[in-house]
């Protein structure tokens, strides 16, 4: 590895464990804190990033990306029988990253903004509807897979962003771990029935 790599990973390990220590407030995160802590040259971040906001940016991908392969890998064999139906196995990871963007408001809101503002292949939001494509396993086609991950993403993001007003816009109070599960054991339940309804008509056609 070269200096230079070395330098950019230990840029990146520093503001991300200054994300974790002031909780996401990215307020309290300047360059010159970020250069003192890292031992390197003010300069080097813009160098390295352009920006501190590009630094920031890059550092809650790579913590959204860890959280998410711990259980939505690209493994090798999806097939691989888990014991599970798709849909326990999609209410299962839903659920799960729905709990991390509330138990990680700041990074989540900078995440979900960042990639509405720039939505590209590889954004947050593409490689979550990626990872959830491998919940869905049986009676679907790779197309339909694609937009349900799509359309409980966006339904998860948009909820989040929502959730001060969750319980007068969709009657859960998203702040309670209870009705989380509930709103996405509901809008899972919703959307594969509807893809089955959508395969049965297709079948009719």
């Amino acid at each position: 590895m070269s200096e230079n790599e070395k330098n950019k990973n230990r840029i990146i390990e520093i503001t991300t464990e200054l994300l974790k220590e002031h909780k996401g407030d990215t307020r309290k995160i300047t360059s010159r804190l970020i250069a003192e802590r890292a031992h390197i040259g003010l300069g080097s971040i813009n160098y390295f990033f352009g920006s501190k906001d590009n630094l920031i940016t890059e550092c809650i991908q790579k913590t959204i990306n860890r959280m998410l392969v711990g259980f939505t890998p690209y493994i090798t064999d999806s097939s691989k029988d888990d014991g599970l139906s798709d849909k326990s196995r999609l209410i299962s990871w839903a659920s799960q990253t729905f709990d991390f963007l509330f138990e990680n408001q700041e990074i989540a809101n900078i995440s979900i903004l960042s990639d509405m503002e720039n939505y590209s292949l590889n954004s947050n939001s593409v490689y979550t509807q990626r990872g959830f494509a491998f919940a869905i396993r049986n009676n679907q086609n790779e197309e339909i897979k694609k937009l349900l991950a799509f359309i409980l993403v966006s339904a998860m993001q948009t909820a989040f962003l929502a959730k001060n007003i969750g319980t007068e816009l969709l009657g859960y109070d998203l702040y309670s771990k209870e009705q989380r599960d509930l709103f996405i054991s509901d809008i899972v339940t919703m959307l594969l029935h509807g893809a089955d309804n959508k395969e049965a008509s297709a079948d009719e056609i």
